[in-house]
């Protein structure tokens, strides 16, 4: 080959700082970056875990006992920690593990959506919104599925709203494992999300309807396969253990108060039930209110631009993941609405790209104004966030209290524990659990006391009396859970003194 044929040093292309930040690309890696310090500075250092956490934790670590895994969850979560539970039984680790996996994630998920937005600041700046909410940083380094439902659920939207604008097998291909993803993480949620695909696939072309819908089912039905099968192994079919996880969530059903409830938690507690309707902080819930109103101006101004299409698949999608959790159950927690929030913050992302040009003559102050409200947002939620980790660091230590009174008293593995709180105190001794009554029975009176005469087993209580098969059991103090609290042990059983 002739080197006349090879570009001069000068004549190739070298990318100057100034072209790398006008690309969207470019700064959608920068909020995953930034992401992964602020879990790193913040999250990752605190090595407890909660309740929801241990019991998926216990679902594949080698080293503990499976605690009773119920009706309405999923295992996909539990297949994402696996390879580090494996490994090792290091929280600071898998914590670690989650944040960069999580950071990728958020790449992964809005980088479909980079060839549907008609501007390039809608999608980094949609990430950056979605990624600087106090409940995302927080679960994005927590063993709960719901944060990955969200980026699922962005990347199955993104996908399908690529595929409609040009088209490609790669798009179906996406579609396809997007779904798959979100459906393993949960099936209720990924149901909800694809509902509007479903929808918006029905209205396409002819040519292109069949295999876009067939893309959809079968992203659902690859990720609800380990679920439909242990439906049947566990329960007796789909139906049946759809009833059964009603029966749990204390009923799937009409709820109007659903919407005050998560109104009431956008601040914390992270799980509020029974909920009130008093609101925490009520200055921090100002952007809770102005969602809404913000993708409703998104797709006002897309729809001027004639680029509405891809930004209504987002907000449709945001709107019917937030249904079931507004309006069908009658409890609450800040990370149910996650995957509506990452779906909206496109409209939102939209609208406040797009609002300066559209009122020229403010333009300037108008993005100086939206400037210092996103920072402000930011800020204020990095503070939410620190108390949040912060609080619930502390209550959670009271499990390792707990757990270190107990093996004071002498309960080592293998041993088994029962009542309030069991699984995250046996998360840290290393015991097995079981519940006899309520939705979450695991066992029997008969079986427990079977199991007692083999190995340590203990009862908690928060002070209430012992249950009536366990009558004579001696109570000991348990001040480590709480003022109150006790561990009722068998008779037989002798704690070194």
């Amino acid at each position: 080959m002739s080197t006349r044929m090879l570009p001069r040093p000068a004549d190739r292309a070298v990318p100057k700082p100034a072209d790398l930040i006008r690309r969207p690309a470019a700064w959608l890696v920068a909020v995953a970056v930034a992401l992964a310090a602020l879990e790193f500075a913040v999250v990752v250092r605190h090595g407890t875990v909660g309740w929801d956490e241990a019991l998926y934790i216990t679902q594949v670590s080698p080293r503990i006992p499976a605690a009773f895994f119920s009706a309405p969850r999923a295992r996909g979560i539990t297949y994402l920690i696996a390879p580090v539970v494996w490994v090792t039984g290091s929280v600071v680790v898998l914590r670690a593990y989650l944040a960069v996996v999580g950071a990728a994630a958020i790449v992964l998920a809005y980088t479909p959506w980079l060839a549907v937005t008609s501007r390039r600041a809608v999608v980094p700046l949609a990430a950056l919104l979605f990624s600087g909410l106090w409940v995302t940083g927080y679960y994005v380094s927590e063993v709960i599925p719901n944060f990955w439902v969200a980026v699922g659920g962005v990347a199955l939207a993104g996908w399908f709203a690529r595929y409609v604008v040009t088209g490609g097998r790669g798009a179906l291909v996406g579609v396809v494992l997007a779904g798959a993803v979100t459906t393993l993480m949960r099936p209720g949620d990924a149901f909800w999300i694809a509902l509007p695909l479903s929808i918006a696939a029905l209205a396409m072309r002819r040519r292109r309807r069949p295999v876009l819908i067939a893309a959809v089912l079968a992203g659902l039905a690859l990720g609800a396969a380990q679920w439909i099968a242990e439906a049947y192994l566990r329960y007796g079919g789909p139906l049946a253990r759809l009833s059964r996880s009603s029966a749990i969530e204390g009923g799937i059903a009409w709820h109007p108060r659903g919407l005050l409830y998560e109104l009431s938690a956008v601040n914390g507690p992270l799980l509020c039930r029974p909920c009130g309707v008093g609101v925490q902080r009520p200055g921090l819930t100002l952007w809770w209110a102005a969602v809404p109103l913000l993708a409703a101006g998104g797709l006002v101004l897309a729809a001027r631009a004639r680029a509405v299409g891809p930004v209504a698949v987002a907000a449709a999608c945001g709107v019917s993941a937030a249904v079931p959790y507004l309006l069908l159950l009658g409890y609450a927690a800040p990370r149910f609405l996650l995957p509506a929030y990452a779906l909206l913050a496109l409209p939102v992302a939209e609208c406040l790209t797009r609002l300066p040009a559209a009122v020229p003559r403010l333009r300037r102050p108008l993005a100086g104004l939206i400037v210092m409200a996103v920072l402000a947002q930011l800020g204020s939620q990095g503070m939410a966030l620190s108390r949040q980790v912060r609080e619930n660091a502390a209550e959670r230590r009271t499990y390792v209290r707990g757990a270190a009174a107990l093996e004071r008293l002498g309960l080592r593995r293998p041993c088994l524990l029962s009542g309030p709180r069991s699984v995250p105190v046996a998360f840290y001794l290393g015991c097995g659990t079981g519940e006899i009554g309520g939705v979450l029975a695991s066992t029997t009176p008969a079986r427990l006391l079977e199991t007692a005469r083999r190995e340590p087993t203990g009862i908690l209580s928060p002070g209430t009396p012992p249950p009536g098969y366990a009558a004579t059991w001696v109570a000991h103090p348990l001040s480590g859970l709480g003022r109150h609290w006790r561990v009722y042990l068998p008779p037989w059983f002798a704690p070194p003194r």
